[in-house]
């Protein structure tokens, strides 16, 4: 007899841990947070995604070419990161609260690392 004590999830919610990867994103899940990066910005937020459709807070950092600067502001902002999930791919919209600006919108796969270029 085969038992499986440590299987983890439900029918019902989909599982979220692990790579999934798109044009210009490519995003890790673990169990209470992610982490996403970008061509030319990266980001995080908390929380665990346990359902197929999913908003999480979190902070969004543009990047750009060159050398950070001693002493150089990060150019940091809250950000919502909204998605929704079916089967092995996601819809990802990330949203910058304090300007209300959508950076963007994303199709990621399950398993894929993602196609990003950093900045230059």
């Amino acid at each position: 007899m085969l038992v499986c004590m440590a299987c983890g999830g439900s029918p019902s919610s989909p599982s979220t841990k692990g790579q999934w990867g798109g044009d210009h994103a490519s995003l890790i899940v673990g169990d209470a947070a992610g982490h996403i990066e970008f061509d030319c910005a990266h980001g995080d937020f908390s929380g665990a995604i346990a359902t197929a459709s999913f908003s999480r807070a979190g902070s969004f950092v543009r990047e750009h070419g060159g050398p950070i600067r001693e002493g150089e502001p990060i150019d940091t902002h809250p950000a919502t990161y909204d998605g929704s999930i079916r089967g092995s791919s996601m819809t990802l919209t990330v949203r910058l609260t304090d300007t209300n600006e959508t950076v963007g919108t994303f199709a990621l796969t399950r398993g894929s690392m993602g196609r990003i270029v950093k900045c230059l």
